[in-house]
């Protein structure tokens, strides 16, 4: 087993990884759009995503993986009203791809969290 971290303060905090790789499985957890590298978070929805879909393909290839290796989505959206300015950057990052997917609209542990995307990806 190989876990996977990007370096986020709330990875030790909350005790978690950022993915886990057991054999031809990947599992990453939900991320949200900040921008990891100056914990910055967009405010728009969809560059949010783009910003969530950035991490989980950084994670899968940390792991042997792809973007393209992802079978499953979850997507956590805190506003239905949100959906039309999120479609476009879903639609970047998932429209070939096409995993199985769940969309629940539910709220995020700060504010500013707009979106949370998780997803789970194999290779075999």
């Amino acid at each position: 087993m190989k876990r996977i971290s990007t370096g986020s303060p709330f990875e030790k905090t909350m005790g978690y990884s950022r993915a886990v790789v057991k054999g031809d499985w990947c599992f990453v957890s939900g991320v949200t759009g900040y921008d990891y590298a100056t914990m910055t978070m967009p405010e728009s929805v969809a560059d949010q995503a783009r910003n969530c879909f950035a991490t989980i393909a950084k994670a899968l290839a940390e792991g042997g993986f792809s973007m393209d290796d992802v079978v499953r989505v979850q997507y956590t959206l805190t506003d239905a009203a949100l959906l039309d300015d999120l479609l476009p950057a879903l639609g970047e990052a998932m429209g070939d791809i096409r995993p199985a997917a769940t969309m629940v609209i539910a709220g995020l542990i700060k504010p500013e969290m707009l979106i949370e995307i998780e997803v789970t990806a194999f290779k075999g």
